[in-house]
């Protein structure tokens, strides 16, 4: 169990339909936990699978040569983009 499992100072409610919760505690049966612990556990893991390609991403050592060439190159003017980006939106 990792420290954000075993450190507890905070309180998280959820309400939930009765097939919902029996589903729950049908699960937390069969890996042995209570349904606060099951729904944590399955909470942090949605979280960091979520989270995850917005925190680091990984490149092939190809991939990573070709995105530094594509950091080092010179900027260059994109009117067409500039003219988009000044234009008023549909909100104004």
């Amino acid at each position: 169990m990792t420290a954000a499992l075993q450190t507890k100072s905070e309180r998280i409610d959820v309400c939930a339909s009765a097939p919902v919760k029996q589903l729950l505690q049908a699960a937390e049966r069969v890996v042995q936990k209570n349904v606060s612990e099951f729904l944590l556990e399955a909470g942090i893991n949605a979280a960091n699978q979520t989270l995850a390609d917005r925190l680091r991403f990984e490149l092939s050592p190809a991939q990573r040569d070709e995105f530094q060439q594509a950091l080092d190159r010179p900027v260059r003017a994109k009117p067409q983009l500039a003219k988009l980006l000044n234009a008023p939106g549909l909100l104004g």
